[in-house]
Protein backbone atom coordinates (compact mmCIF):
# COMPACT_ATOMS: atom_id res chain seq x y z
CA UNK A 1 0.00 0.00 0.00
CA UNK A 2 1.71 3.13 -1.26
CA UNK A 3 -0.82 5.68 -0.09
CA UNK A 4 -0.25 6.80 3.51
CA UNK A 5 -2.99 9.38 4.05
CA UNK A 6 -6.66 9.63 3.16
CA UNK A 7 -8.91 12.64 3.75
CA UNK A 8 -12.66 12.14 4.27
CA UNK A 9 -15.10 14.95 3.59
CA UNK A 10 -18.28 15.02 5.66
CA UNK A 11 -21.03 17.23 6.96
CA UNK A 12 -20.65 18.22 10.60
CA UNK A 13 -23.96 16.91 11.99
CA UNK A 14 -23.80 14.22 14.66
CA UNK A 15 -25.17 11.60 12.25
CA UNK A 16 -22.83 12.57 9.40
CA UNK A 17 -19.85 12.44 11.78
CA UNK A 18 -20.93 9.03 13.07
CA UNK A 19 -21.03 7.79 9.48
CA UNK A 20 -17.67 9.32 8.55
CA UNK A 21 -16.05 8.02 11.73
CA UNK A 22 -17.38 4.54 11.01
CA UNK A 23 -15.74 4.65 7.58
CA UNK A 24 -12.55 6.00 9.17
CA UNK A 25 -12.52 3.18 11.73
CA UNK A 26 -13.02 0.47 9.09
CA UNK A 27 -10.18 1.89 7.00
CA UNK A 28 -7.84 2.04 10.00
CA UNK A 29 -8.66 -1.55 10.93
CA UNK A 30 -7.92 -2.74 7.41
CA UNK A 31 -4.86 -0.53 6.87
CA UNK A 32 -3.08 0.11 10.20
CA UNK A 33 -0.44 2.30 8.54
CA UNK A 34 -2.98 4.55 6.81
CA UNK A 35 -3.50 8.00 8.33
CA UNK A 36 -7.18 8.93 7.96
CA UNK A 37 -8.52 12.41 8.73
CA UNK A 38 -11.95 14.07 8.64
CA UNK A 39 -12.70 17.41 7.00
CA UNK A 40 -15.99 18.95 8.16
CA UNK A 41 -17.81 20.89 5.45
CA UNK A 42 -20.96 22.99 5.89
CA UNK A 43 -23.42 22.48 3.04
CA UNK A 44 -26.28 24.64 1.86
CA UNK A 45 -28.71 22.22 3.45
CA UNK A 46 -27.04 22.80 6.81
CA UNK A 47 -27.25 26.57 6.48
CA UNK A 48 -30.92 26.89 5.47
CA UNK A 49 -32.93 25.56 8.40
CA UNK A 50 -35.99 27.81 8.42
CA UNK A 51 -37.37 26.86 5.00
CA UNK A 52 -38.90 23.49 3.94
CA UNK A 53 -36.47 21.52 1.80
CA UNK A 54 -38.99 21.27 -1.02
CA UNK A 55 -38.89 25.07 -1.38
CA UNK A 56 -35.10 25.34 -1.66
CA UNK A 57 -34.49 22.37 -3.92
CA UNK A 58 -33.52 18.88 -2.84
CA UNK A 59 -30.94 18.00 -5.48
CA UNK A 60 -27.44 18.30 -4.13
CA UNK A 61 -28.43 20.41 -1.14
CA UNK A 62 -26.36 18.28 1.25
CA UNK A 63 -23.49 17.31 -1.06
CA UNK A 64 -22.57 20.16 -3.43
CA UNK A 65 -19.97 21.88 -1.24
CA UNK A 66 -18.38 18.53 -0.37
CA UNK A 67 -18.09 17.64 -4.05
CA UNK A 68 -16.52 21.02 -4.77
CA UNK A 69 -13.91 20.36 -2.07
CA UNK A 70 -13.12 17.06 -3.76
CA UNK A 71 -12.65 18.76 -7.14
CA UNK A 72 -10.25 21.21 -5.46
CA UNK A 73 -8.29 18.18 -4.15
CA UNK A 74 -8.97 19.17 -0.52
CA UNK A 75 -10.45 15.73 0.27
CA UNK A 76 -10.04 12.25 -1.22
CA UNK A 77 -13.45 10.71 -0.55
CA UNK A 78 -16.85 11.89 0.61
CA UNK A 79 -19.21 9.92 2.86
CA UNK A 80 -22.87 10.58 2.05
CA UNK A 81 -26.23 9.29 3.20
CA UNK A 82 -27.39 7.71 -0.05
CA UNK A 83 -30.84 9.27 0.21
CA UNK A 84 -29.18 12.72 -0.05
CA UNK A 85 -27.15 11.92 -3.17
CA UNK A 86 -28.37 13.31 -6.52
CA UNK A 87 -28.48 11.00 -9.52
CA UNK A 88 -25.78 13.05 -11.29
CA UNK A 89 -22.21 13.88 -10.28
CA UNK A 90 -19.79 16.65 -11.22
CA UNK A 91 -17.46 15.69 -14.05
CA UNK A 92 -14.50 13.77 -12.65
CA UNK A 93 -16.25 12.35 -9.58
CA UNK A 94 -18.57 9.41 -9.07
CA UNK A 95 -20.14 7.01 -6.63
CA UNK A 96 -17.53 4.33 -5.94
CA UNK A 97 -19.14 2.24 -3.18
CA UNK A 98 -22.52 1.65 -1.57
CA UNK A 99 -22.30 0.13 1.89
CA UNK A 100 -24.47 -2.58 3.40
CA UNK A 101 -27.82 -1.13 4.33
CA UNK A 102 -28.90 -0.40 7.88
CA UNK A 103 -32.61 -0.72 8.72
CA UNK A 104 -34.29 1.12 5.79
CA UNK A 105 -37.63 1.79 7.47
CA UNK A 106 -39.14 5.01 8.73
CA UNK A 107 -40.06 5.26 12.39
CA UNK A 108 -42.31 7.34 14.61
CA UNK A 109 -41.22 9.08 17.77
CA UNK A 110 -44.54 9.35 19.60
CA UNK A 111 -45.96 11.71 22.20
CA UNK A 112 -46.20 10.26 25.68
CA UNK A 113 -49.39 8.24 26.01
CA UNK A 114 -49.54 7.41 22.30
CA UNK A 115 -48.38 3.89 21.40
CA UNK A 116 -48.80 3.67 17.63
CA UNK A 117 -49.75 5.47 14.42
CA UNK A 118 -53.31 4.23 14.88
CA UNK A 119 -53.42 5.85 18.34
CA UNK A 120 -52.67 9.35 17.05
CA UNK A 121 -55.84 11.37 17.68
CA UNK A 122 -57.90 12.87 14.87
CA UNK A 123 -56.22 16.04 13.67
CA UNK A 124 -52.92 14.91 15.18
CA UNK A 125 -49.84 17.03 14.48
CA UNK A 126 -47.01 15.20 12.69
CA UNK A 127 -43.54 16.66 12.13
CA UNK A 128 -41.58 15.89 8.95
CA UNK A 129 -39.93 17.84 6.15
CA UNK A 130 -40.32 14.97 3.65
CA UNK A 131 -43.02 15.22 0.99
CA UNK A 132 -42.70 11.46 0.51
CA UNK A 133 -43.60 10.81 4.15
CA UNK A 134 -46.35 13.43 4.18
CA UNK A 135 -48.03 12.01 1.08
CA UNK A 136 -48.03 8.41 2.27
CA UNK A 137 -49.24 9.15 5.79
CA UNK A 138 -51.94 11.53 4.52
CA UNK A 139 -53.15 8.86 2.12
CA UNK A 140 -53.84 6.71 5.19
CA UNK A 141 -54.99 9.51 7.50
CA UNK A 142 -56.21 12.65 5.64
CA UNK A 143 -57.16 14.13 9.01
CA UNK A 144 -53.54 14.56 10.11
CA UNK A 145 -51.85 17.97 10.18
CA UNK A 146 -48.35 17.74 8.68
CA UNK A 147 -45.85 20.31 9.93
CA UNK A 148 -42.42 21.05 8.45
CA UNK A 149 -39.52 20.50 10.82
CA UNK A 150 -35.82 20.80 9.97
CA UNK A 151 -32.55 20.23 11.79
CA UNK A 152 -30.47 17.29 12.90
CA UNK A 153 -31.93 14.14 14.44
CA UNK A 154 -31.67 15.41 18.01
CA UNK A 155 -33.36 18.71 17.10
CA UNK A 156 -36.24 16.98 15.36
CA UNK A 157 -36.77 14.56 18.25
CA UNK A 158 -36.87 17.52 20.66
CA UNK A 159 -39.49 19.26 18.51
CA UNK A 160 -41.97 16.60 19.63
CA UNK A 161 -42.07 18.48 22.94
CA UNK A 162 -41.07 21.99 21.88
CA UNK A 163 -43.69 22.19 19.10
CA UNK A 164 -46.36 20.12 20.90
CA UNK A 165 -46.44 17.43 18.22
CA UNK A 166 -48.11 14.04 18.39
CA UNK A 167 -45.38 12.32 16.40
CA UNK A 168 -42.18 12.94 14.47
CA UNK A 169 -41.18 10.79 11.48
CA UNK A 170 -37.51 9.88 11.10
CA UNK A 171 -35.33 7.20 9.51
CA UNK A 172 -34.64 4.12 11.62
CA UNK A 173 -31.02 4.01 10.43
CA UNK A 174 -30.15 7.39 11.92
CA UNK A 175 -31.84 6.53 15.20
CA UNK A 176 -29.91 3.27 15.45
CA UNK A 177 -26.57 4.85 14.57
CA UNK A 178 -26.96 7.59 17.16
CA UNK A 179 -28.16 5.23 19.90
CA UNK A 180 -31.72 6.57 20.07
CA UNK A 181 -33.46 3.19 19.83
CA UNK A 182 -35.28 3.83 23.11
CA UNK A 183 -37.08 6.81 21.57
CA UNK A 184 -38.60 4.78 18.72
CA UNK A 185 -42.33 4.41 19.29
CA UNK A 186 -43.18 2.43 16.16
CA UNK A 187 -41.51 1.12 13.02
CA UNK A 188 -43.47 1.85 9.85
CA UNK A 189 -43.77 -1.16 7.58
CA UNK A 190 -42.56 -0.35 4.03
CA UNK A 191 -46.02 -1.36 2.85
CA UNK A 192 -47.35 1.54 4.94
CA UNK A 193 -44.58 4.04 4.22
CA UNK A 194 -42.22 3.16 1.38
CA UNK A 195 -38.69 4.31 2.32
CA UNK A 196 -36.71 7.03 0.60
CA UNK A 197 -34.49 6.00 -2.27
CA UNK A 198 -31.20 4.76 -0.81
CA UNK A 199 -32.39 5.11 2.78
CA UNK A 200 -30.15 3.32 5.29
CA UNK A 201 -27.15 2.97 2.95
CA UNK A 202 -24.01 5.08 2.79
CA UNK A 203 -22.29 6.14 -0.41
CA UNK A 204 -18.58 6.74 -0.87
CA UNK A 205 -17.80 9.26 -3.61
CA UNK A 206 -14.33 9.70 -5.06
CA UNK A 207 -12.44 11.11 -8.03
CA UNK A 208 -12.81 8.70 -10.94
CA UNK A 209 -9.13 8.92 -11.89
CA UNK A 210 -7.81 8.37 -8.36
CA UNK A 211 -6.98 4.68 -8.76
CA UNK A 212 -4.97 4.52 -5.54
CA UNK A 213 -7.82 5.79 -3.36
CA UNK A 214 -10.42 3.73 -5.19
CA UNK A 215 -8.44 0.54 -4.59
CA UNK A 216 -8.39 1.33 -0.86
CA UNK A 217 -12.14 1.81 -0.48
CA UNK A 218 -13.57 -0.82 -2.82
CA UNK A 219 -14.04 -3.27 0.07
CA UNK A 220 -16.90 -1.10 1.38
CA UNK A 221 -19.15 -1.95 -1.56
CA UNK A 222 -21.96 -4.37 -0.69
CA UNK A 223 -23.19 -5.94 -3.97
CA UNK A 224 -26.75 -6.75 -2.84
CA UNK A 225 -27.36 -3.31 -1.35
CA UNK A 226 -25.70 -1.69 -4.36
CA UNK A 227 -28.02 -3.51 -6.77
CA UNK A 228 -31.11 -2.46 -4.81
CA UNK A 229 -30.01 1.17 -4.51
CA UNK A 230 -28.97 1.37 -8.17
CA UNK A 231 -32.47 0.20 -9.15
CA UNK A 232 -34.08 2.73 -6.80
CA UNK A 233 -31.92 5.55 -8.15
CA UNK A 234 -32.80 4.57 -11.71
CA UNK A 235 -36.46 5.15 -10.81
CA UNK A 236 -35.58 8.58 -9.42
CA UNK A 237 -33.45 9.57 -12.41
CA UNK A 238 -36.12 8.54 -14.91
CA UNK A 239 -38.76 10.52 -13.01
CA UNK A 240 -36.33 13.47 -12.84
CA UNK A 241 -36.94 13.75 -9.12
CA UNK A 242 -34.88 15.27 -6.33
CA UNK A 243 -34.78 14.34 -2.67
CA UNK A 244 -37.91 16.34 -1.87
CA UNK A 245 -40.49 14.99 -4.28
CA UNK A 246 -43.20 12.46 -3.30
CA UNK A 247 -41.36 9.63 -5.08
CA UNK A 248 -40.30 6.46 -3.30
CA UNK A 249 -38.63 3.24 -4.37
CA UNK A 250 -37.42 0.30 -2.33
CA UNK A 251 -35.61 -2.84 -3.41
CA UNK A 252 -35.01 -6.04 -1.46
CA UNK A 253 -32.75 -8.89 -2.52
CA UNK A 254 -33.37 -12.62 -2.20
CA UNK A 255 -30.65 -14.75 -3.73
CA UNK A 256 -30.07 -13.46 -7.25
CA UNK A 257 -33.47 -11.76 -7.47
CA UNK A 258 -34.44 -8.16 -6.75
CA UNK A 259 -37.95 -7.19 -5.67
CA UNK A 260 -38.57 -3.51 -6.47
CA UNK A 261 -41.53 -1.32 -5.48
CA UNK A 262 -41.94 2.32 -6.50
CA UNK A 263 -44.58 5.00 -6.12
CA UNK A 264 -45.46 8.54 -7.11
CA UNK A 265 -47.97 10.48 -5.01
CA UNK A 266 -49.56 13.89 -4.87
CA UNK A 267 -48.43 16.02 -1.93
CA UNK A 268 -51.80 15.60 -0.19
CA UNK A 269 -51.67 11.83 -0.64
CA UNK A 270 -55.00 11.70 -2.46
CA UNK A 271 -53.42 10.45 -5.69
CA UNK A 272 -50.96 7.59 -5.58
CA UNK A 273 -49.59 5.24 -8.21
CA UNK A 274 -47.64 2.28 -6.89
CA UNK A 275 -46.11 -0.60 -8.83
CA UNK A 276 -43.96 -3.64 -8.08
CA UNK A 277 -41.71 -5.88 -10.17
CA UNK A 278 -39.01 -8.54 -9.85
CA UNK A 279 -35.82 -9.04 -11.82
CA UNK A 280 -32.35 -10.55 -11.80
CA UNK A 281 -29.74 -8.50 -9.91
CA UNK A 282 -27.86 -7.95 -13.14
CA UNK A 283 -30.90 -6.14 -14.56
CA UNK A 284 -31.35 -3.79 -11.58
CA UNK A 285 -30.76 -0.47 -13.32
CA UNK A 286 -32.75 -1.31 -16.46
CA UNK A 287 -35.62 -2.57 -14.31
CA UNK A 288 -35.66 0.66 -12.31
CA UNK A 289 -35.95 2.65 -15.54
CA UNK A 290 -38.71 0.36 -16.82
CA UNK A 291 -40.69 0.56 -13.57
CA UNK A 292 -40.51 4.37 -13.60
CA UNK A 293 -41.78 4.41 -17.20
CA UNK A 294 -44.64 2.14 -16.16
CA UNK A 295 -45.58 4.63 -13.43
CA UNK A 296 -45.56 7.42 -16.02
CA UNK A 297 -47.75 5.41 -18.41
CA UNK A 298 -50.26 4.91 -15.62
CA UNK A 299 -50.60 8.61 -14.83
CA UNK A 300 -47.60 9.69 -12.75
CA UNK A 301 -46.68 12.47 -15.21
CA UNK A 302 -49.50 14.90 -14.34
CA UNK A 303 -48.92 14.33 -10.62
CA UNK A 304 -45.23 15.17 -10.98
CA UNK A 305 -45.95 18.15 -13.24
CA UNK A 306 -48.06 19.64 -10.47
CA UNK A 307 -45.32 19.06 -7.88
CA UNK A 308 -42.60 20.47 -10.14
CA UNK A 309 -44.78 23.44 -11.09
CA UNK A 310 -44.01 22.99 -14.78
CA UNK A 311 -44.76 20.63 -17.65
CA UNK A 312 -41.86 18.21 -17.16
CA UNK A 313 -43.73 15.28 -18.71
CA UNK A 314 -46.10 15.28 -21.69
CA UNK A 315 -49.41 13.43 -21.93
CA UNK A 316 -47.62 10.19 -22.85
CA UNK A 317 -45.41 10.36 -19.77
CA UNK A 318 -42.31 11.24 -21.78
CA UNK A 319 -39.88 13.84 -20.49
CA UNK A 320 -39.90 17.20 -22.26
CA UNK A 321 -36.31 17.81 -21.16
Amino acid sequence: MAKKTLRIGTRASALALWQANWVKGELEKRYPDLEVSLTKIKTQGDKILDVPLAMVGGKGLFVKEIQEAMLRNEIDIAVHSMKDVPTFFPEGTGLRCITEREDPRDILVLKEGCNSFADIPEGGRIGTSSLRRKAQLLSLRPDLVMLDIRGNVQTRVQKLIDDNLDAVVLAAAGMHRLGFDDKIGEYLDPKTCLPAIGQGALGLESRLADDETNALIDFFNHPETAAAVIAERAVLATLEGGCQVPIAAFGTVEGDQLDLTALVASVDGQQMIKKNTRCALADAEATGVALAKQLLKEGAGPILNEVYGCETFNDNGDSKG
